[in-house]
């Protein structure tokens, strides 16, 4: 793979054989984001897990102290009252049938989380088949089907960022932008690995965290040492 020059001029900052403390890893990140944009810094921890079992699953969410340095847009799907204190919280997109319709009828999707009601969650059902491939599917344990509407687009809006295991063992979450600075960006990934460790399966065997890798959008990867965490 061929790649370009400030690719390969961030790449000679970085001892590919090294781990770096996460404050270094940090600092290496933001150096080695080089791109026009505030490129987002996101972490990747490949996880001593089987993903094919379902008792090896590694789920969840976690409010970032820091945020995530996006403007997040929330669809709450409920009814009366709900509908009204979602709105109050300050959820972008509020509705019911009207919603699910537009989605299915429209393919539109100007949203980034959906949270849903559990009475709902049997009208969100006719929309599964969309919203799961886009990982938008509202989950009791990513905190997104819920009666607390207001604790969750408040919690949204704040920074929440949802971690899961992909079919390589991998959770590939953002923790902030390169604007950030060092100290947000560490305490960003500290708070998201507190998570993903409380979150290991009591049938997980073995080195848990395997390796952990930062890196910026445009950036080359710096391997982290797990046995910071």
């Amino acid at each position: 793979m061929k790649h370009g020059k400030k690719y390969q001029d961030s790449a000679k900052l970085i001892d590919s054989m090294n781990l770096y403390d996460p404050d270094q890893a940090c600092d290496l990140a933001i150096k080695t984001g080089k791109a026009k944009f505030d490129e987002t810094v996101e972490v990747s921890v490949r996880l001593g897990v089987d993903p094919r079992h379902a008792d090896q699953q590694v789920r969840g969410a976690v409010v970032l102290p820091h945020g995530t340095g996006k403007t997040i847009r929330v669809l709450v799907i409920t009814k009366g009252d709900k509908a009204k204190e979602a709105e109050a919280a300050g959820a972008d997109f509020v509705g019911a049938e009207d919603m699910i319709a537009k989605i299915q009828q429209e393919n539109w999707f100007g949203f980034d989380v959906c949270v849903a009601t559990p009475d709902m969650m049997g009208l969100v059902g006719r929309i599964g088949r969309v919203l799961g491939p886009k990982g938008l599917m509202p989950n009791p344990k990513s905190g997104t089907v819920t009666m607390d509407v207001t604790k969750a687009v408040h919690d949204i809006k704040a920074g929440k960022v949802e971690y899961r295991l992909d079919k390589t063992a991998i959770i590939h979450c953002p923790i902030g932008k390169v604007s950030f600075g060092v100290e947000k960006l560490n305490e960003n990934l500290a708070v998201l690995m507190e998570a993903i460790i409380k979150a290991k399966p009591a049938a997980a065997k073995g080195t848990y965290i395997r390796s952990v890798y930062l890196s910026s959008t445009m950036g080359p990867g710096i391997r982290v040492n797990p046995l910071k965490f």
